[in-house]
């Protein structure tokens, strides 16, 4: 199983579409890991340079509507590339939160007020997230604050998770 902890890259924006968690130009690349480069090479925030902003980050905390855009595996590809495993988000676009779960990766929503309590509390600081799969709860700390957040998540998606993706629940299943 991959991990879920780490520290916590905010993207503080709705709707981050996959054009630019990962831009297409860069679809015919031979292997995942040619991707990692790439990552959010196109999201314009306010503050925000991937050339610096996400090494060293396991999971991000965004707003609403991540993923949006076209369908492509791609865009968990690069997240997991770059070790961000986890995803925490109010929503997601359907097919890119189902292709995080194919690929083992956790898209877990949180409702919109507990999506700004993190940001809140959080955001301008070096924030750590710990994931309890078995609890589904999520805690997130910083040097002045522990808190603790609770989500759920379907028991399909969490076999998926568990086993490390489609193909590897497949292979243990069938």
């Amino acid at each position: 199983m991959k991990n879920f902890n780490g520290k916590i890259l905010f993207l503080d924006r709705s709707d981050i579409n996959t054009d630019e968690i990962i831009p297409a130009k860069y679809l015919t690349e031979l292997t995942k890991a040619a991707l990692k480069p790439y990552c959010l090479e196109d999201l314009s925030l306010e503050g925000f340079d991937p050339k610096k902003d996400i090494e060293g980050k396991a999971v991000i905390v965004t707003r609403a509507n991540f993923g949006c855009g076209s369908s492509r595996e791609h865009a968990p590809w690069v997240l997991e590339c770059n070790n961000i495993n986890l995803v925490i988000a109010v929503n997601f676009a359907r097919i890119f939160r189902q292709n995080m779960f194919n690929c083992g990766l956790a898209a877990i929503q949180l409702d919109e007020a507990s999506i700004d309590d993190i940001f809140a509390n959080f955001a301008n600081s070096e924030a750590e997230c710990k994931t309890d799969l078995e609890k589904f709860e999520f805690t997130i700390s910083n040097d002045k604050l522990t808190k603790v957040y609770k989500f759920e998540i379907a028991p399909f998606d969490l076999e998926l998770v568990k086993a490390g993706g489609w193909v590897a629940y497949a292979d243990k299943k069938y």
